[in-house]
């Protein structure tokens, strides 16, 4: 240790974080509304119509249906590294949706095998429309932090009943950002990605009628991805300046008021 630093801070010690007021209590009440939203209607309709076309699934081969997991993982990886070379404009929630729409349109037509090849791009568009919130709330969208931090989106759980959405325990965590420490949380991360896919190759399973369901599975997970994002990347915003014990506090607090299920770290 530096005994120079060590002194500096004592001299010189970093301010405390700023006592929440009622403007921050507002923006983590609607954090906690966007979070409700994401698991609204919509995406419980695309887990319904889904699960209808699911069983025809389980019929095909095996090694087709073990391509799942490994197909979330290099889409993933894929989109971390094009993030890279993004030009970190924003373009908007909305025009991200309709680039996604098209997307799962167009690897509907064919079937399952359309469907498995636009999977790279359905997630790299998902990934930028997440990179988009980042910039919105102060975050530089082409750090290799902030593309971490995106891939931790895509964890932040599914439409179904048993899964409490994002989890908040990402605020104070400073992860390495070394090549492997990324493969590893892109491990971590890719089969709770896999299994949301798992609904969206379902409904795109049947050829001409896939492109219908492709489109609305794109559009559902693109909004649900964004609205995790603004919880992931406002909540990280608002710790810079209350802290995170005080931020988390009260998200959680607003959480139980509402009867949502919350996980604690």
């Amino acid at each position: 240790m530096d005994p120079t630093k060590h002194d500096m801070k004592h001299v010189n010690p970093e301010p405390p974080p700023a006592i929440l007021d009622d403007a921050a209590r507002e923006e983590i009440a609607a954090l906690v509304d966007r979070q409700r939203r994401a698991r609204g209607l919509l995406m419980q309709v695309v887990t319904f119509a889904g699960g209808q076309v699911e069983d025809a699934m389980k019929f095909l081969p095996k090694g087709v249906r073990g391509r799942l997991d490994r197909a979330a993982r290099d889409a993933l990886e894929r989109s971390y590294e094009v993030a890279s070379k993004t030009s970190g404009r924003a373009t908007g929630d909305r025009s991200n949706k309709v680039i996604a729409t098209i997307s799962g349109a167009l690897g509907g037509l064919g079937g399952l095998p359309t469907a498995l090849a636009e999977l790279p791009v359905a997630t790299t568009v998902i990934f930028r429309a997440v990179q988009d919130v980042a910039s919105r709330n102060g975050e530089d969208p082409l750090s290799a932090e902030t593309r971490t931090e995106c891939l931790r989106v895509f964890g932040s759980g599914g439409p179904g009943d048993g899964d409490d959405g994002v989890d908040t325990t990402f605020v104070g965590a400073r992860l390495s950002l070394s090549g492997p420490a990324v493969h590893r949380l892109i491990a971590t991360v890719a089969p709770r990605f896999a299994a949301l896919l798992s609904q969206k190759l379902a409904s795109q399973a049947v050829p001409v009628l896939g492109a219908a369901a492709g489109a609305g599975t794109n559009y559902a997970f693109t909004g649900y991805f964004v609205e995790m994002a603004h919880v992931h990347f406002g909540l990280r915003r608002l710790a810079r300046t209350f802290g995170e014990e005080q931020v988390l506090d009260e998200f959680h607090r607003v959480l139980a008021s509402r009867s949502y299920p919350v996980k604690r770290a």
